[in-house]
């Protein structure tokens, strides 16, 4: 089977924190709602730490809305959050508060934010931010996605262990450290 391909690479609007450039470069396809997911988060936090400027990390939205019936909102919320400047602050609430994910559970995440609740529930209602969700789960299913979360290491599929935070740092320090010979 071929090797994945990130499609389309890294850009100006995916949700990034790092630099530009940082020898490796992890995307993740997430889901808030996904178990998997939510088990990643901790060890790609860990990766963020060890690995610091040494990484950049992009997050993209894949919702799995036939089996998660709360992944497409949340998705919209991170997005609404993102629109005032959180995406990162909400994406952390909604890994850290995966079994609370109705939208009363939305907007007192907002409100802790100090976002303007205002705009955040308007543009929920309106699904304002849909098409920026539908757009990354388009990107995803081109990337051959098919479930979460889904690792691309500059730019290509990563298919080695994620569940551990020791080995999943030591393949991205190789990835590095091959990045980096000449």
């Amino acid at each position: 089977m071929p090797t994945a391909l990130l499609t389309p690479p890294v850009g100006p609007d995916d949700h990034v924190e790092g630099r530009d450039d940082a020898p490796v470069t992890l995307v993740e396809y997430g889901d808030f709602e996904c178990p998997h997911c939510a088990a990643a988060y901790p060890v790609v936090e860990a990766a963020r730490a060890r690995l610091g400027d040494g990484l950049r990390f992009a997050y993209r939205h894949f919702p799995l809305a036939e089996v998660h019936p709360h992944a497409m909102r949340a998705a919209e919320a991170a997005e609404a959050a993102g629109a005032q400047g959180k995406f990162w602050e909400m994406h952390r609430l909604l890994f850290l508060n995966q079994h609370a994910l109705d939208d009363v559970d939305l907007l007192r995440y907002a409100a802790t934010l100090g976002l303007d609740l205002v705009r955040f529930e308007d543009e929920l209602a309106a699904h304002a931010h849909a098409p920026r969700v539908r757009r990354d789960y388009v990107s995803g299913a081109s990337s051959a996605v098919e479930g979460t979360p889904t690792f691309f290491v500059n730019g290509v599929r990563y298919e080695g262990p994620w569940s551990d935070p020791a080995l999943f740092v030591a393949a991205l320090k190789i990835v590095a450290q091959s990045a980096a010979v000449p």
